[in-house]
This record gives C-alpha cells, structure tokens and sequence, in this order.
C-alpha cells in the first residue's frame, strides 16, 4: 500500500514538473519580469506623440519580445497581461556583477518631471536592456546628467518601423552620433609572475692585452781594462816563447 502511494506521488509530481516547464522556458527566454512603479514613472513609447508615456503607479508585465544584434525590442503590459501599453526599442547595456535579482536604473530628471526608466536587467545577466528615447526627450536628459543617452533618431509610427530605426547618442550639447555596441569591459587578470632565468656565471670582463716583456740589457759596468792587460800578457808569453824557438843551435 506504500508503495503504490510513493508510486502516485511521484508520478504527480512529474506531472507538475512537466507542467511548470515550458513556463520556466518561456520565463528565461522572454525575460517577464513584474515592474512595480510606486510614483509616475516616464518611458519611450514608440508610436504616439511625443514618444513617450507615463506610468502611473502598480504592477507591469515586462517582456522581450525580440533580439537582434544591436537592438531589442520589449514590451509592456498591464499585470493581467491583457493590455499592451508601450513598445520599446533597446539597445545592450552591460554590467560586470550580474544579481540574483531583477535590477532597473533610472535617469535623474530635473524637479517636476517624473523619472525616467533608464535600464532593465534580468537577473544573472550581463547585458541587460538600456531604453532608447525620442531624440528631443535624450537631449534633454543627457543636458541634465551631462552623460550620453541613446536615442530614436526618427519618427516612427508602428511597433515594425523600431527593427529598422537609426539609433545614436545624443551629448549634453544636443550633438548626436551613430551609436556603436561597446565591447565589454573585462576586469584585467593580475599580471603573471616573472619567469626566472637559470642562473648563469657571470662573463668575467675582459682583461687588456699586455705587451710581451722588453728583455733590457743591463749595463756595463765593469771596465774593459783588466782584459786588455790580459791580452797583453798572453801576447808577451807567446812572444818570449818563439824567441826561445827561434834562438836555439841548429843540429850538424
């Protein structure tokens, strides 16, 4: 009996999973997230004057609906998900230190006007969506901040024309430029260690030629007297000697 309730308990519990799947699915990949907006709350809106719209306080569904490589486009609803109350078109916003919660960062507006929702960011993600405005409303803003701010550089009148619509930077001067995707800024490694070199003796430095010894001549210093005297003694013995020769009688 056990075991056949174990067995109809797990089973159900399949069933659930299975159930709550595509839901967790649908979840990730279109990124719905719930905005609560406690006071009025400014956002681009693509087809009506002026290009954007105020929230009044409550709950919001946030959806993605599309990505392309620089753009993308995101909706919002009511929290019944019955109304579609803007279109927005947005472009990739990183952050280096990804939350386990939904983040929104919004743009300083001057007094009396209500803020302006700047970014969204799915929790864990790294890029998340920054909103682009109307170009008259990013001028303004970006006076106030003194920070570039995308922008919508033409009209559009339907939800279709943001797949195409020209993007740019709007300066604190009113002064636009095509918008390019940063790349990402990447904490820099430490530095790897120096590799050490075997050691090696060091090259003794070279010793300087020295010239061969110059043999000198010591000098004279005895007098050359004592071997003319010897000289004339050796001339005189020899002398008396063939004298004697000379002198003696012949034999008969």
């Amino acid at each position: 009996m056990i075991e056949l309730r174990t067995i109809a308990f797990a089973t159900f519990a399949g069933c659930i999973g299975l159930t709550l799947l595509p839901s967790l699915q649908a979840d990730t990949w279109d990124k719905k997230t719930t905005l609560t907006v406690n006071e009025p709350l400014q956002v681009p809106d693509c087809c009506r004057a002026g290009h954007t719209i105020t929230l009044q306080p409550g709950d919001y569904v946030m959806l993605l609906k599309n990505s392309l490589a620089d753009r993308h486009i995101v909706e919002i609803f009511d929290k019944d998900q019955k109304h579609l109350i803007t279109t927005i078109l947005a472009v990739p916003n990183y952050r280096l230190q990804p939350t386990g919660k939904t983040a929104f960062q919004y743009w300083e507006v001057p007094a009396g006007q209500p803020p302006a929702l700047r970014a969204w960011f799915y929790p864990g993600d790294n890029f998340g969506q920054e909103f682009a405005y109307p170009k008259e409303a990013a001028a303004q803003i970006a006076a106030f901040v003194k920070t570039p701010v995308p922008a919508i550089a033409a009209e559009t009148n339907a939800a279709e024309d943001l797949a195409t619509a020209p993007i740019v930077v709007v300066d604190e001067s009113g002064k636009s430029t095509d918008f390019v995707v940063a790349a990402p800024v990447v904490a820099q490694a430490e530095p790897a260690p120096p590799v050490q070199a075997e050691a090696q003796a060091p090259t003794p430095a070279p010793v300087p030629d020295t010239p061969a010894p110059v043999q000198e001549t010591l000098p004279h210093t005895a007098s050359p007297l004592p071997l003319i005297g010897l000289a004339g003694l050796a001339s005189l013995v020899l002398f008396v000697a063939l004298r004697r020769r000379s002198g003696r009688p012949g034999k008969a």
